[in-house]
């Protein structure tokens, strides 16, 4: 990225990163509902059905990565996937107030987080509000449609445009930050409108399936997490603005953007099915069953994910060095190891162990670990920040990550104890550690060539080794993957 786009993309990244939670993606989730993933179907209901939504929420591409909950009571399981035409203008004119209240509120905000151009600043973010408003409530409904291919597709439309529109300013010379914003906006509300018309066509007639009281009795602990969670989720940003300004906050949101997305790229898929089959686990075969395979999917995330961080953590500097403007400072390794590591603990809180809380319906509890985590992250920016800029955020991200990890598994254990893959875990633990090293060693060796082939060959040889070391240590799970990927390929009939 060219020297002359450093203010740019730093506004840009102020823009979208220093802000207040109370975002239109929660309260369209809230609105329209959660996705119909799967039933938990109640004791003594036989007529309805609870659903429960847990999603990764983020501002854009950019943004912190926040585990919204979403929940309501749904239509009878019969109807699982039908979304009523006066379900959503009710939820429709519900998502309408609450946004014009939001856009007032970030106005207002923005003078006291960008006093200097507020009004750059408040367009900016009011854009970003109103086009992920519509964004949001497209993809929603297709979720509760179930239709996951669609919506997936909708998403990585949304990505790329929101990828693409940018860096088109960028490179017609804009040194805007409102411009920068604005084009992502417009990539935001682009796949929105077209994951709403997608939407559309399946909608059925029929009256609303929810009253006004029923939403803002389910809708109430939702705010409250949002509200408690938001030092955990924020407030490294605001400490930064505060102590080191603008520039410190764009380095931080920059590279908590790129060491995030890898990591909830794998949580996300998993979670997309986990959610609703360990539920409906839970309601038809009790806590024991659920466990088990909550268990399962704890191996998955370890064998996935902690690759990737330890990967991220090895390459930070590379990936930096090619992605991030050449002005940009610091000790990258760090920064993308702690993050990577942070956000692997807030998907195992909000993915795995909060599944237990919702399946006991006690949504409330999630009030007490959020809590936890906040003051500690707040704490620890009160302490690091002033002295060690972006190191103390990524160390006060990471203390509140743990804390609220650690208050969750207790919660989650005197509801359903949920055993630990110590094997796994320690395969995973090995397999990471190898991996790093490894493509240390050959970044390392490989300096004096250009960081993008650097890069290719360095990640090359640490998937080489995840790829051998795991069909090693499983090698009957390697061969069913192996007969399924030929059969896909067509070499088996």
């Amino acid at each position: 990225m060219a020297p002359h786009l450093g203010p740019a993309f730093q506004g840009y990244n102020l823009a979208a990163q220093v802000h207040f939670d109370l975002r239109p993606r929660y309260l369209a989730d809230a609105a329209v509902g959660p996705s119909l993933l799967g039933s938990c179907h109640a004791p003594h209901r036989s007529d309805r059905v609870w659903t429960v939504d847990t999603r990764c929420h983020g501002w854009g591409d950019d943004g912190r990565c926040i585990h919204g909950l979403v929940a309501h009571l749904s239509a009878p399981a019969r109807w699982k996937g039908a979304v009523t035409s006066g379900s959503l203008s009710r939820s429709g004119l519900i998502l309408l107030v609450t946004t014009l209240l939001t856009l007032v509120v970030a106005v207002i905000a923005s003078g006291y987080v960008a006093p200097e151009r507020w009004r750059d600043f408040s367009i900016a973010v009011c854009a970003y509000l109103a086009a992920g408003t519509v964004a949001r409530y497209g993809l929603v409904i297709l979720q509760m449609q179930q239709r996951h291919k669609t919506y997936a597709m909708m998403e990585g439309l949304r990505a790329l445009l929101q990828l693409v529109f940018p860096i088109s300013i960028m490179l017609m010379k804009s040194d805007s930050f409102l411009a920068i914003s604005l084009a992502s906006s417009l990539g935001m509300l682009t796949a929105g409108l077209a994951a709403g018309f997608a939407a559309a066509t399946k909608v059925v007639p029929g009256p609303a399936r929810f009253t006004h009281r029923e939403f803002f009795y389910l809708g109430i602990p939702i705010v409250a997490v949002a509200l408690v969670g938001f030092g955990l989720a924020n407030m490294e940003r605001v400490f930064l603005k505060f102590y080191h300004g603008a520039s410190a906050v764009a380095l931080f949101a920059a590279v908590y953007a790129l060491a995030r997305q890898p990591v909830d790229f794998v949580a996300n898929a998993l979670n997309m099915g986990a959610f609703p089959e360990i539920v409906g686990r839970f309601d038809e075969d009790g806590g024991p069953a659920a466990a088990a395979l909550l268990t399962q999917f704890l191996a998955l995330i370890f064998t996935f994910s902690l690759p990737i961080a330890a990967l991220l953590a090895a390459l930070g500097h590379d990936i930096a060095e090619l992605l991030l403007p050449k002005s940009y400072d610091g000790p990258f390794n760090l920064l993308f190891g702690v993050i990577a590591g942070s956000v692997v603990c807030i998907n195992l809180a909000d993915i795995v162990y909060s599944t237990v809380v919702l399946a006991h319906k006690k949504a409330w509890l999630f009030v007490i670990s959020k809590l936890f985590g906040s003051a500690a992250a707040i704490l620890l920016c009160f302490l690091l920040i002033p002295n060690l800029a972006e190191t103390g955020a990524v160390m006060a991200l990471a203390g509140g990550a743990v804390a609220n990890l650690l208050v969750c598994m207790i919660i989650s254990e005197r509801l359903t104890p949920v055993p630990l893959p110590w094997r796994t875990l320690a395969i995973s633990l090995a397999v990471s550690t190898m991996m790093g090293i490894v493509s240390s060693f050959v970044s390392h060796k490989l300096a004096d060539i250009n960081v993008a082939p650097r890069l290719a060959l360095a990640g090359s040889a640490a998937v080489f080794i995840f790829i051998a070391a795991n069909a090693l240590c499983y090698p009957k799970q390697t061969r069913s993957v192996m007969r399924r990927f030929a059969a896909t390929c067509g070499v088996l009939q």
